[in-house]
This record gives structure tokens, sequence and C-alpha cells, in this order.
């Protein structure tokens, strides 16, 4: 085995613009149909990928999934790009383990080169009276599916010495929260995940890297944002005096899913309008 079987391959050196194309790429991305997700989904779609959303069962037909045809609008019929779904319950563990296997019998050309793992939910109770139901739902599906689907890529990626993969964390990934004991848990295990992984397939050519999210108007955050003392207290502490759009993660998902990040592995990139550095 020669040397450079067991390294990443060098940035590309070309044009800086082009280090974020990612034409010809094609994308798996969970939590993709709102919010934060469905802002990272636009921004790939933009750069030139083809992109595959999971979203959950129910609706009358996900071929015909409203966020999937926002992906459509934006590239017309002309496009060689091919947008797709996959039904995925991201709390049913024995459907999550056939979702990457599914979404390349879809793909273009059969390969997946980016996975987006953005899906997740929030219980909030105190720790006292938290209930094991809502234990058990939150970890499988901030941390469980994440790890069925980052193993899936990785057999998918390693053997092809080329991939991306990027797992969203939080700020709960560094702290503890109020009332989130289930959620701080999982993100904090995601950014753990991020780096053992990373340490494994990093030599593959298979970069593995995390985005934390501070504080974002989704609905997620509902109940913060209509709750007039911890919005107050939270919007004090942001220092770049607002809470964060979903768009804001347009910039940092590409830079992670492009070769602009060739050498940057095993990171937890916070995008947090600086509240961690205070």
């Amino acid at each position: 085995m020669s040397t450079s079987d067991l390294a990443c391959e060098k940035t590309p050196s070309v044009a800086s613009p082009a280090l974020f194309s990612l034409k010809g790429k094609s994308a798996l991305v969970t939590g993709g149909t709102r919010g934060i997700g469905q802002a990272c989904a636009i921004a790939l779609v933009q750069a030139g990928a083809s992109v595959c959303l999971a979203v959950r069962p129910g609706h009358q037909s996900s071929s015909t999934h409203p966020a999937l045809q926002v992906l459509l609008d934006l590239t017309g019929q002309s496009s060689d790009q091919k947008h797709t779904t996959v039904d995925a319950d991201l709390s049913n563990m024995a459907d999550v383990k056939t979702v990457f296997d599914r979404a390349l019998q879809v793909a273009p050309q059969g390969k997946i080169d980016i996975l987006v793992n953005c899906g997740g939910i929030q219980r909030r109770h105190p720790s006292t009276d938290f209930p094991e139901e809502d234990w058990d739902e939150v970890i499988n599906v901030n941390l469980k599916s994440v790890w069925l689907l980052s193993q899936a890529a990785g057999r998918h990626m390693v053997e092809r010495r080329s991939g991306k993969i990027i797992n969203f964390g939080s700020l709960l990934t560094f702290q503890g929260g109020l009332t989130v004991p289930a959620y701080a848990s999982a993100k904090g295990a995601v950014g753990q995940l991020t780096k053992a992984l990373s340490n494994e397939w990093a030599k593959h050519n298979v970069q593995v890297n995390g985005i934390a999210p501070g504080y974002i108007a989704t609905d997620m955050n509902e109940k913060l944002l209509a709750d007039p003392t911890r919005l107050r207290q939270i919007s004090e502490r942001i220092p770049a005096g607002r809470w964060g759009d979903p768009v804001d993660f347009a910039g940092p998902l590409l830079f992670l899913a492009s070769s602009a990040s060739q050498y940057v592995s095993g990171e937890m990139l916070v995008v947090d309008g600086g509240w961690m550095g205070r």
C-alpha cells in the first residue's frame, strides 16, 4: 500500500470560487424540509449538487413533498442535477438502517458524496421528571440515527476514498442547557462521534466535521422565543445582537461540503453570533 493510499487528497490548485463548487456531487440530507436543514439543502443545490431529502413518511407522496419542489424550482428542467426523496423515520432504527442504501438507489451514478445529518428533535422537562420514553426518542433521533447513517456512509465513502460527512451539533455540544438533559447528552455525543470517525476515516480522504448552531429563530426554539424573559436573557448575551437565521448556515455548510475544507477534519464549526466566545 502506497503512502498516498493512507492520506487525504490535497486541496485542488484552482481559482478560489471553484473550491466551493459541488457540480457533479450528490448529497443526502436529513432534516432538510425546514429550518436550518432546508437552508443547507438549498445551498447545496445552488452550488451544483444533486440532493436527496430524507423525509418523514406520511405525506401523500414523498415525490411531491413541498421541500423537494423548492429544490426542483431552483434548478429547472434543463439542469443535469437530479433531486429526489427517500422516506425516513429517524425514530425507527430499523428504518434508519436502510435509508442510505435506498438513497444510493436513486442517487445519480449510484453514489453519495456528502451526508448532512441535520435531523433532530427537542423535548423539554425538568430533569427530575424527564420521561424515559422522551429520553429514548431524543437519543435515537439525535444520536443513534446520526451514528447509523454515518456508518453506512463511511462504508460507501471509505471504499471510494472520497466523501464529506457533516453532523449538526449544538451549543449544547459544549454546554449543559436547562431542562434538556437528553438533547444535551445527544449533542455532546455527536461532537465526540464526529472526532472519532474523523480519526479513522481522514486518511481515507473522508472528512467528518460538524456544525454547532447557536440560538436560531426556528420552530425548535419556539418555546424560548415565546418566553419574554428567556428571550431577553438570551438576546442580550449574543455579541452579534440578534438570533441567527437558517440562511446563516449556507456558507459554513458549503465550506465543509466542498474541496475548500479538504484539510479540515474532526472539527465542530460553531455558528452562534459569538456566543461561545463570550
